[in-house]
């Protein structure tokens, strides 16, 4: 009779994953978005989403070309001479000499004024030349592929989530697990430190961090939303390393000397690590919420990197002008990451919690 090995917390976790349809449905859709991380920042797809292959503001395809596009945004000086007058309007008369010739201080009229319209008529024609007049979700202004640009601009807004996550993470388990280990003066220092983080408010504390740093860039959004987002994880960590620092396990690695940085993170640590991942995985939805509230904000990204919230930057202008396509790519990416990512800790948390059966 053969003995069977018993299961153990992360076997337990997997098994409950695996019997929940909607988790691993999220965990597909967040592998997806990682694996086309991973293919951007290899170059390996969207390498060219700078190019300028549409129109200025072309429309999705299944909108069709718009009459009013940027290519035919400019009227031929002959067109503007076709438009009706309105007798009624009081500015006929100054519409009326603005369509006559250009004439100079000496009363001559601009012999070039013709040619230099159809000039500047051909040019925009020019311009427009081998250039697409729809494309699968629309272009942006400078003619960039919508679908291109949310690609790369999810490689941003993930690694920003991620990389911060990892060292707000980071330093809320180093600081939890040596206030809950140690006790005394040291506990005193980090509980004050944690006051004062947690007293000023989130969003305040995190425009404070930025405008000290003021250099944008990639870095820099990692540091403030670290720097920032400590607090959570250590409040966790410091609870559970004070309950398990008193536990049998741990007594015996003391009776057997093993030292206090060995009983913190090769005996404590392992039985605590859940707390850290789901704290993790929490982090990252709202990191890349943030990261993009600090592009809107002008914080975030610097000109040239894009992002999702560069994109919600950059749409806010297109809105008054129609141009709807951008907006809606990139809410739509953050959204359905952010539900999915949500989705996904929260049946993780349950996965990992043993009193669910």
């Amino acid at each position: 009779m053969t003995a069977h090995a018993s299961v153990g917390l992360w076997g337990l976790a997997w098994r409950r994953l695996r019997a929940d349809r909607v988790a691993m449905l999220s965990l597909a859709v967040v592998a997806a978005f990682l694996a086309m991380l991973v293919l951007s920042a290899s170059g390996l797809i969207v390498a060219d989403w700078e190019d300028e292959v549409g129109v200025n503001y072309a429309p999705p395809g299944f909108v069709g070309a718009a009459a009013g596009s940027a290519a035919s945004a400019v009227m031929p000086a002959a067109a503007a001479q076709a438009l009706p007058e309105n007798l009624f309007d009081p500015l006929a008369d100054d519409i009326r000499a603005l369509r006559a010739p250009a004439i100079d201080m000496y009363g001559v009229a601009d012999p070039l004024a013709d040619d230099l319209a159809q000039l500047g008529a051909s040019g925009v024609a020019a311009a427009g030349a081998g250039k697409r007049a729809t494309l699968p979700f629309g272009a942006d202004k400078w003619g960039h592929d919508i679908i291109k640009k949310t690609i790369k601009g999810a490689e941003t807004s993930i690694v920003v989530g991620l990389v911060s996550a990892l060292v707000a993470v980071g330093l809320g388990t180093l600081f939890g697990a040596l206030s809950g280990y140690c006790g005394g003066v040291v506990d005193d220092f980090f509980n004050w430190f944690y006051s004062i983080f947690t007293a000023i408010p989130s969003v305040l504390m995190i425009l404070a961090v930025a405008a000290v740093l003021q250099q944008k860039g990639v870095v820099t959004i990692v540091l403030i939303l670290g720097l920032t987002g400590w607090t959570g994880p250590y409040r966790l960590i410091r609870a559970e390393y004070i309950k398990h620092k008193a536990r049998e396990y741990v007594l015996a690695a003391d009776a057997i000397g093993a030292s206090h940085w060995r009983r913190m993170f090769g005996h404590i640590f392992p039985n605590v690590s859940h707390v850290a991942l789901v704290q993790m995985s929490i982090l990252v939805v709202g990191f890349i919420k943030a990261e993009v509230i600090l592009s809107f904000l002008g914080f975030g990204v610097p000109v040239g990197v894009v992002s999702w919230g560069s994109m919600l930057n950059e749409a806010q202008n297109e809105l008054i002008l129609g141009r709807w396509w951008q907006l809606t790519a990139a809410a739509i990416a953050m959204a359905v990451l952010v539900t999915a990512f949500s989705l996904f800790t929260d049946a993780l948390r349950d996965a990992l919690d043993p009193k669910v059966k």
